[in-house]
C-alpha cells in the first residue's frame, strides 16, 4: 500500500506540469505498465483530482481545473516559493488579501516539513523588511480583478478619475493591460472619448457600474507599456536633467532601460538622455556608472557637484604623502 501511495504522488507531480502525458511516458517514467497507469488516473479520479484523457495516437493525460481545489502536491522549492508570496502578500499594497493571505500561510505551515520550516522562519527572522509606508498607494483587491477580467473579456470600463492635480474626471475605455511597478498599479486602456492611448493610476479611479460592451481588441503599441515605466519613474524624480551622452542613441539604449529616461537621438554619435533622479548626488553617481562620456550643462546644482565630484577623483589618484 505503501508504494501504491508513493506511485499515485510521483504520478501526480508529473500531471501538474502543464503538458500531456502518454500512458507509456508515464509507464516508462514510474516503471510500471500501462494499466497499472490506467488504474492509478482511476484513483486519483476518486479522490476528486480532475484527470482528462484523450484516446488515440496523439491523446494523453493532464491535469484539469475541477469544481474543488484538490490537495496540491508541492516539490521542496515550490513550497518555500508559495510560502514567501503568501507572507510578501500580506504586508504588500493590495487591499483585502492580508487577511486571506494570512490564513493561507498560516495552514501551509502547519503541514510543512520540519526542514522546510526551519527555512521560512530563517527568511522571515532574518531579512529585515523595510516598515511599511501606510500613507502610500493601495488598491482593492476586487477592483484588480474586475479590470483584469475586463481585459481578458475586452468589455469596456467607466470609471471616475482622480488625476495627480486633484481633478476629477469621468473616463470611458478600451482596457488591455495592468501593470505593477512598485508599490503602484497602473491601467493601461484607449480612452474612448480623446481616442488615444492612456495610463491610469488604480488606486484613482473608481470603477462605475454596469460596465460598458465588448469592444473589438486593437493592436497595443509596445511604447504604451514603456510610457509607464517612464512615467512611474519619472513621478519619484525631484531633480531632472538633459545631458548630452557622447555615443548613438542605439548604444545608449543596449545600457539602460526606458524607467532611466528618454533617449533622442542628436547625431550619429550623440544622443540626449532626459532623466532624473530624488538627489543630485544619485543623479549624478547614475551618470557616471553609465560608463560613456557625457557633457551636463543643467541645473546648476548638478554642473557644480559633477564638477565637484571630478576634482575628488582626481585628487584621489595622486600619491598620499605619509606621516613621518
Amino acid at each position: 500500500m505503501l508504494e501504491t501511495s508513493a506511485r499515485l504522488l510521483r504520478l501526480l507531480s508529473l500531471l501538474q506540469t502543464p503538458r500531456e502525458w502518454t500512458g507509456a511516458e508515464l509507464a516508462e517514467r514510474l516503471s510500471v505498465s500501462t494499466r497499472t497507469i490506467r488504474n492509478d488516473v482511476e484513483r486519483l479520479r476518486n479522490l476528486g483530482y480532475p484527470v482528462h484523457g484523450n484516446r488515440g495516437a496523439v491523446g494523453g493525460y493532464r491535469l484539469g481545473a475541477g469544481a474543488a481545489l484538490p490537495p496540491l502536491l508541492l516539490d521542496d522549492e515550490e513550497a518555500v516559493a508559495v510560502a514567501i508570496g503568501l507572507r510578501t502578500a500580506a504586508g504588500g499594497t493590495i487591499t483585502g488579501v492580508e487577511e486571506t493571505s494570512l490564513r493561507a500561510l498560516t495552514k501551509l505551515e502547519q503541514v510543512l516539513p520540519a526542514r522546510l520550516r526551519r527555512r521560512v522562519n530563517a527568511l522571515q527572522r532574518y531579512a529585515v523588511a523595510v516598515p511599511r509606508d501606510d500613507s502610500g498607494p493601495r488598491v482593492d483587491a476586487d477592483t484588480l480583478s474586475a479590470l483584469a477580467a475586463a481585459c481578458r473579456d475586452h468589455e469596456r470600463q467607466r470609471f471616475d478619475y482622480r488625476s495627480h492635480d486633484g481633478s476629477q474626471s469621468r473616463r470611458d475605455v478600451e482596457p488591455y493591460r495592468l501593470v505593477n511597478w512598485g508599490r503602484r498599479w497602473y491601467l493601461v486602456a484607449f480612452d474612448v472619448e480623446r481616442a488615444d492611448w492612456r495610463t491610469f493610476r488604480v488606486d484613482r479611479l473608481h470603477p462605475r457600474t454596469p460596465a460598458g460592451p465588448r469592444f473589438t481588441p486593437r493592436d497595443l503599441p509596445e511604447e504604451a507599456i514603456d510610457q509607464v515605466r517612464r512615467g512611474a519613474s519619472s513621478a519619484a524624480w525631484r531633480y531632472r536633467a538633459q545631458v548630452v551622452i557622447h555615443v548613438p542613441a542605439e548604444q545608449l539604449a543596449e545600457r539602460i532601460n526606458a524607467a532611466i529616461g528618454t533617449i533622442t537621438p542628436v547625431d550619429d554619435t550623440h544622443c540626449l538622455l532626459d532623466t532624473g533622479a530624488g538627489s543630485v548626488e544619485a543623479l549624478a553617481v547614475h551618470l557616471g556608472l553609465l560608463g560613456v562620456d557625457f557633457t551636463v550643462t543643467e541645473p546648476a546644482e548638478l554642473v557644480e557637484l559633477v564638477r565637484a565630484l571630478a576634482d575628488r577623483y582626481h585628487r584621489a589618484t595622486e600619491p598620499w604623502p605619509q606621516d613621518t
